[in-house]
């Protein structure tokens, strides 16, 4: 028989905590694809490969938090472990085929359909595989309509992001499209357990397989977690990073020159020239027969 379910029974914590997740690993992973921009670099493999994992663990961790929050009325929920893992492998995967792609062949419009496709394909398998993962007294039907929607917003997420990827620079730019990302990637998980119900079988003495959210929670949650703050001291403290940002205080510098260093170095040397060769004569001192103007 169909089964009332709760999606926010902790209230407001779990979805904003998950909004919250899918902004940090989508922010930390456009600024590691920022970084593969640059001409000649030699280490964009590996920036790939950060950014792709930052994005997926984002994900998959605001997956696993939002799912916390599911309750199914007089059927305890537990969940097996392999298929849990299992889904944070693809989501890393797929979101890494799209971010290769798209690094190394561009985000021409059919690049990113392409890659947009395949890595929104791959969230919603990875959300449909944590669904899977549930063991509790009933199964669960899901709605075509629903389903698909969910997929195409999946999608849209997806291509969104790898266009980002390729096309945002700035720091703000980056951390407004993260915001968007997330809010696009959360969006998605809600639509596709709008899209469920839930049939109890209530059946005495039946027993579930499998460990139960709290009880995973904090386990599976400690290895992306560590390693979206070890992504965020990489990004935070590269070199590159470093010298852009000792770039942009000398252009800021250069372009207002009053309300920054006022050292003799940038004035002295102009003074000087004014002083030896004035308006009028030459530099060898001599008058010129039509006054030039610097």
């Amino acid at each position: 028989m169909p089964s009332e379910v709760d999606g926010f029974s902790y209230g407001a914590v779990t979805p904003v905590a998950a909004y919250l997740m899918a902004c940090l690993g989508s922010a930390l992973g456009l600024r590691c694809l920022v970084r593969t921009m640059r001409p000649h670099q030699s280490r964009k493999p590996g920036w790939l490969a950060m950014g792709a994992a930052s994005i997926g663990c984002g994900i998959w961790t605001m997956h696993f938090i939002a799912m916390t929050g599911f309750t199914i009325e007089g059927a305890p929920i537990a969940y097996e472990v392999g298929l849990t893992v299992l889904s944070l492998v693809v989501a890393v995967a797929v979101v890494g085929v799209g971010v290769f792609v798209v690094g190394y062949h561009g985000s021409s419009l059919g690049v990113l359909a392409t890659a947009g496709t395949t890595t929104g394909l791959g969230v919603a398998a990875m959300h449909y595989m944590g669904m899977a993962a549930m063991n509790f007294d009933g199964h669960v039907r899901y709605s075509a309509t629903g389903v698909a929607l969910s997929v195409l917003v999946a999608i849209a997420a997806a291509t969104a992001a790898l266009w980002a990827a390729v096309s945002v620079r700035g720091f703000g730019s980056s951390l407004a499209a993260s915001l968007v990302m997330g809010g696009a990637v959360t969006g998605m998980h809600y639509t596709g357990m709008a899209a469920a119900s839930v049939h109890s079988y209530r059946l005495a003495g039946y027993g579930s397989d499998g460990r139960s959210p709290l009880s995973l929670l904090l386990p599976m949650l400690i290895g992306p977690v560590i390693f979206l703050t070890l992504a965020a001291v990489v990004v935070m403290f590269d070199p590159v990073l470093v010298a852009d940002r000792t770039a942009d205080s000398r252009r800021r510098t250069t372009a207002h020159p009053g309300s920054a260093d006022t050292s003799p170095r940038h004035d002295g040397p102009a003074s000087f020239e004014v002083d030896l060769f004035p308006v009028g004569s030459d530099p060898r001192g001599q008058p010129m027969s039509g006054a030039r103007r610097r």
